[in-house]
């Protein structure tokens, strides 16, 4: 399987599990990361809330973003006035969303590593039941 098939099905992974929670929706953005515009993986909202979310996986035992990305995710988020958050899922774990402050920068990238992820990071169901930040 590609990984943009794997990617695919990630995010396609969390919209089901917007779509089963009370009173959200989402949507995939189709050609997110290959067009010359800002745009999220995925954006989701209730009544309440919007979010702009960019998904990640992986089998180490860290993650790596691009800059680029993360920006790209806050300008968007920041015209749509959504929270922007990246959801990662680490082998074997359920899916973890963290705000992009709390990713450590590096010269290149931005980076989490597992153990911190699950320090810093909120599960879905604490995601879909803050009223607002």
């Amino acid at each position: 399987m590609s990984q943009k098939h794997k990617g695919s099905n990630a995010e396609r992974e969390i919209i089901h599990l917007f779509w089963q929670t009370k009173d959200w929706a989402a949507s995939r953005i189709a050609g997110s990361g290959s067009i010359k515009y800002p745009a999220p993986d995925i954006i989701a909202g209730s009544k309440h809330r919007r979010v702009a979310i960019e998904c990640k996986t992986s089998k180490k035992q860290h993650q790596y973003l691009e800059k680029r990305e993360i920006h790209e995710l806050e300008e968007y988020s920041r015209k749509i006035n959504a929270e922007p958050w990246i959801a990662i899922k680490f082998s074997r774990t359920e899916w973890k969303f963290i705000q992009t402050n709390a990713l450590k920068p590096t010269k290149k990238h931005y980076m989490i590593k597992k153990k911190d992820l699950e320090i810093k990071g909120i599960s879905f169901k604490e995601l879909t039941n803050i009223r607002n930040l």
